[in-house]
């Protein structure tokens, strides 16, 4: 039978992180039991230049306190792992600067004696390191992974974010050994918008695509829209030719929210918000430049300027290249009367909010899908959000669409909203329905294993008709 190898490297390295492709990863694999029936999908890490098979995703400790304080004792190591390596290397260096300050040349073997010396002192900073990695290699739960043996009629589908990891070498000896190697795409946006990104994320994600064109037999994306922008970027780099020997498809996300631990409360100051009565428009999303918040506060300047009492709520994790926008945010005068933000709300938490605000505004620049679109209207919540094609290939006619170049657009929506009660949408959202993360992860399954047998069967005819002439 033949299986779907589904990589989720980085979401089992890193438990603790709840956004984004996080989020489509962990609901992808924690449904792949509910397709058993239908086909063999084993979800994978690499791990030493190994491949192992995923028997647990999450360390038994994730939900609960003690898993929550190693995180960040984790995160803290890690911090403190990097800073001990800049004290290393300075310390190593450190007899070439001393030597610049002497009036004289030392001989050579005092400076190869300084050298060694400095040599082992900074290896003393090395030491903490190692002790380190021991430490959270212990902490760490080893059952939740055994080793795997491929086969010859496996698939290789590459889920989770792979710029971030280093087993391209492995990939490339399964891809020449026969294995059919499938990428998950969840957007270009290094590349079609590199201003909204870290310099380095940037290069990364550069080389890594140009590793994925020449590896991948088969690209499927979060969205038609974003399929066809990687279709016109493998075009581009590898030529119509090679590219033509590729294939591409899309599938599309769920809704729920699955870390709904009823166990979990709702903290009193978001009760005391979403229980006050006013009109509360959410924004859901990391706080990074291509989310566009500055957008939201000037739209809603022109709200309040006029007297109006609603309410905008920022909800997300703080992202990069934001420090004008938290700096304006934290000096606004509406700060806690009208302006609101919360960046590590829990699911539970986030649902309250969903299920009490007045709608969602969502003015993107640039997305691969917009999974907070379809898990506010899937409960009921009107959106908001910027003209974009992947907005209207996901919404239609249930979402109202604002101008990006005019904050005022999007005032004049909300205006009329509160005024008369009708959302200014050419369909109503209750009318609305969306798949939810096990029919995401069967739509996957399904089209990934047609697109397969498709190219399969195409490459032996070709191999039949060739060997005939």
């Amino acid at each position: 039978m033949t299986r779907l190898l589904v990589d989720c490297t980085f979401v089992f390295n890193h438990p603790e992180l709840n956004t984004g492709i996080q989020r489509v990863v962990r609901n992808i694999i924690n449904h792949f039991p509910s397709l058993r029936d239908e086909v063999a999908c084993v979800p994978i890490i690499f791990k030493q230049g190994e491949m192992l098979e995923v028997k647990k995703l999450a360390p038994k400790y994730a939900d609960a306190w003690y898993g929550r304080w190693h995180c960040r004792l984790e995160a803290l190591a890690q911090k403190f792992a990097h800073k001990l390596t800049q004290i290393r290397l300075r310390y190593w260096r450190m007899h070439a600067r001393l030597f610049r300050w002497l009036p004289w040349s030392p001989p050579r073997i005092v400076q190869r004696a300084a050298n060694l010396g400095f040599h082992v002192l900074s290896m003393s900073f090395i030491l903490p390191l190692y002790f380190v990695e021991w430490i959270l290699e212990k902490i760490e739960d080893r059952s939740r992974t055994v080793g795997l043996e491929c086969r010859a009629d496996d698939i290789l589908v590459l889920l989770d974010s792979s710029w971030h990891t280093d087993f391209f070498p492995i990939v490339e000896k399964l891809q020449r050994q026969g294995m059919p190697i499938v990428s998950v795409i969840y957007d270009l946006i290094p590349l079609t918008h590199p201003q909204f990104c870290d310099n380095s994320l940037v290069q990364v994600f550069d080389r890594w695509f140009d590793w994925i064109s020449n590896t991948a037999n088969g690209f499927i994306a979060i969205s038609g829209t974003i399929r066809d922008e990687v279709r016109d970027e493998v075009q581009r780099r590898l030529g119509h030719e090679r590219a033509a020997s590729r294939w591409f498809d899309f599938f599309h996300l769920g809704s729920e929210l699955d870390r709904l631990n009823e166990s979990s409360s709702v903290r009193p100051a978001v009760k005391k918000l979403f229980t006050s009565g006013r009109a509360i428009y959410l924004m859901v999303s990391t706080i990074e430049p291509r989310k566009n918040h500055a957008y939201l506060l000037d739209a809603f300047e022109h709200l309040w300027q006029e007297g109006s009492d609603v309410i905008l709520c920022f909800i997300g994790r703080i992202g990069w290249k934001n420090e004008r926008l938290i700096e304006r945010v934290k000096k606004h005068p509406q700060l806690k009367q009208r302006l609101f933000m919360f960046n590590d709300l829990s699911d539970v938490e986030l649902e309250y909010c969903y299920s009490r605000a007045r709608a969602l505004v969502f003015p993107s620049f640039a997305e691969g899908f917009g999974l907070p679109l379809v898990e506010a209207m899937q409960r009921g919540l009107p959106v908001m959000a910027s003209e974009i094609p992947v907005f209207h290939e996901i919404g239609g006619e249930f979402v109202s669409y604002f101008d990006l170049s005019q904050p005022e657009s999007l005032a004049a929506q909300i205006r009329q909203f509160e005024a008369h009660g009708i959302f200014p949408a050419t369909r109503q959202v209750a009318d609305w329905s969306w798949l939810n993360w096990e029919d995401s992860a069967r739509q996957l399954v399904k089209r990934v294993m047609h697109q397969v047998e498709t190219q399969q069967h195409a490459q032996s005819s070709y191999e039949t008709d060739h060997c005939a002439e």
